[in-house]
This record gives structure tokens, sequence and C-alpha cells, in this order.
């Protein structure tokens, strides 16, 4: 990536309905690292529950696969417009969504079928659209919304469910919902209250923000934020274990050292390696959170934890898909990948043979596997882009 590039960097918080077990909403999204380019579709199903997740996982799985098979966005959305069938009792269709294909340089394709119209924010401020409408040939009260412009650095664009629009619905204060009125007042006031907001956090604070309308804080549908934020990547770089080659410690140490971004260390024999090296003091916090070995702290490092177990725990929280993570060494590890675009791994390749004794658990697996489960994790269900580097 250049030093001029920038990143698409979003991701979608939901809230299923309250009383029901799967969201009636679907986010799916690949993003296409050698391409450059990112798509994500947001379909939000007819009622709620398995019913609902059935429609919406089928809708946004077809579009995504026909763009990705190589169909433009406006013919795959086209064809999925054409083939959704109308509900016999309440004359509307099974599932409505928005989809977008986006390029690291800003240029930007939108369809939207039924879901609310996107929000976009620019310098703090709405941004509208005038959208080419597209009628079906099957059903003439169905047509789609189509938009192609090109982003600026720091601009966003909010999607939604109609979860978050119709929230508090039918309330003395929010008789016909909060609405994209409320929803556009209530991202402008959050951008100006942290400006570097990231989509995640975003998205968060949308879903959290609607579902307070509701008189008892109870989601009376299901709830979906989907925040693209178009910025400068976020780097990390994480090294973890020691170079298979002693003679090159110090020259990975400078390495490491010159990263212009944030880092971490995941090891205490690495941590000791970069100390030496640099003729830099490492100290241990004295209170430990949770079961793992407690953080470290080095001028220059935003990060120091354990090594393998603390790893381990990465990819079982975020298999786990938590929305909080606990505040552990794991859980601050976590909190500074998701909160980076690009991160990048140097795995040392000298072996330890402590991680080969037959008695220890097997989710004690070498590093290099454990850190490419973690690479495909982040990549696919996070959406980030990681670069992978054994020294």
């Amino acid at each position: 990536m250049s030093e001029k590039s920038f990143f698409v960097d979003i991701d979608c918080f939901q809230q299923k309905k309250h009383g029901q077990n799967a969201f009636g909403d679907c986010f799916k999204s690949k993003r296409f690292t050698d391409e450059g380019r990112l798509l994500a579709v947001l379909s939000d199903g007819l009622g709620s529950g398995i019913k609902a997740n059935i429609l919406a996982t089928m809708t946004a799985t077809m579009i995504l696969k026909f763009i990705e098979d190589g169909k433009d966005i406006l013919k795959a959305t086209e064809v999925i417009m054409n083939s959704l069938p109308v509900c016999q009792v309440r004359k509307i269709s099974y599932s409505t969504f928005s989809a977008f294909e986006c390029s690291d340089e800003g240029e930007i394709k939108i369809v939207e079928e039924g879901n609310p119209d996107f929000i976009h924010i620019r310098n703090g401020r709405l941004v509208e659209h005038t959208p080419r409408i597209v009628t079906s040939k099957k059903f003439t009260n169905r047509h789609m919304h189509l938009y192609n412009f090109k982003l600026e650095p720091e601009d966003r664009l909010i999607f939604c469910s109609d979860g978050v629009t119709q929230a508090g619905m039918g309330t003395d204060e929010y008789k016909l919902g909060w609405r994209r009125e409320g929803l556009i007042e209530f991202v402008e006031s959050e951008i100006k209250r942290d400006p570097s907001i990231s989509s995640r956090h975003l998205a968060m604070e949308i879903v959290k923000e609607s579902i307070r309308k509701e008189p008892d804080h109870q989601s009376k549908d299901d709830v979906s934020a989907l925040v693209l934020y178009f910025r400068k990547p976020r780097k990390l770089l994480i090294f973890t274990g020691p170079p298979y080659r002693q003679d090159r410690d110090a020259e990975y140490s400078k390495i490491f050292d010159d990263f212009d971004g944030r880092k971490a260390i995941v090891g205490g024999t690495t941590a000791n390696l970069i100390a030496r090296e640099l003729g830099r003091e490492i100290t241990t916090e004295k209170y430990n959170k949770g079961m793992l070995p407690a953080c470290s702290h080095m001028d220059g490092v935003d990060l120091i934890t354990e090594g393998i177990l603390t790893l381990t725990k990465v990819l079982e929280y975020l298999n786990e898909g938590y929305d909080r993570w606990p505040d552990d060494a794991a859980g601050r590890l976590i909190e500074l990948l998701l909160d980076s675009d690009v991160i990048n791994f140097m795995i040392g390749s000298k072996l330890n043979q402590a991680h080969y004794d037959p008695d220890l658990p097997l989710e004690l697996e070498i590093r290099k596997n454990v850190v490419k489960q973690l690479e495909k994790i982040l990549s696919g269900r996070y959406i980030k882009k990681v670069n992978l580097k054994f020294i």
C-alpha cells in the first residue's frame, strides 16, 4: 500500500428483536485486497426470527456472490429485485437491502431497495444525493435507488435497517419513530464529540441509542447499523517470537522501532530482545486482571503481553464474537487490533521448546498456526488488511 492510499473502514453492529433467538437482518462483506475493493450488503428480512433470518441471509448471500463472480452491482441487484417474492398478506417484499462496492480510491457504487436512505456526512454535515431510480420489470411498485460518486478523506456513510429509524414509534416523544432526521442529528453530534470515532464504535452507538428510544429499552425490531469511514489507514505492527537468526536481532528491533504506527510486542522473550537491542527498560504492571499474565510497558511500545497464551485467548475471544472484551491482556490486544486497519505481524521462527510438551492442552498451538488463524478471522469477519512476515 502506498503512503497516499486510503482505507475503507467498515463495521456493522446489530441487535436482535427482543425475545428472538435469530437476527432478522443480515450483514455480509468481502474485501479484495489485491484488487483494492470492498463489497458489502445489509439485508432486512420481512418480520423477525428464523424466517426473517433465512430471507435476509439468502438475499445478502446472493448479491455478494453475484458481484464477487464479476457481475456488475446494478445487474446483480436488479436480478434480486426482480426475483424476491411478495408477501401475499402484507403485499411487500420478503426482504430489503442496501449494497455497495467501494474502491481504495473512494469510488463507490450504492444500490438500495426498501431500506432507509443512507446518510453521507462530510466535514461534519449532511451531503444529499439524487438517485437514479430503476423500477422492477416484474413488480412495478418496487424501485432501486442507484448512486455513484467519489468519497473524500474523512467522509462517513451510514446504512441501517428500519429498526433504527422506526425506533420508539408510537411513544409520546417519537410517534413516528426516531426517523432519519433524528439519526442524522445523532451522528453529527457523535462525530463532533469524537472526530476520529471508528466505524465500529459509531455503529455500536447508533444501535444503542435507537434502543434507548424504546420505553423499556428493549428492541421492538431487529436493529442494524453499518458505517463506512474513508480515511488514512491506522497501522499496527505486532512483533511476536524471536527471529530464527539471532544475528539479525538488532536489524529487526530497528525495523520495529522505526515503524510508523502503533506497536505491540507479544511474548516475554521478544520483549526482552527488543529492550536489550534498543537499550530500554521493561516495567510490569503490579496488578493482574484475569488469568493471563500481566501486561508490561516500554517506551515507544503501545502494549506488551505474554506470548502464546495471550494469542490463543485473543483467537478464542474473536471466535466467540463478544461485544465487550474482558479487561485482560487479550482484551487489550483485541482493542488495538480492531481499532487498526492494516495489521502487520512479524513472526519469529525460533522454536520455543516449551510449546512442544505433549501434556499441554491442544489449544496451545505453535505461534505460526495461531497467527495464521488470527489472520483469517481478522481479514474475514473483521475486514482488516493483514500482512504476515515470518523472520
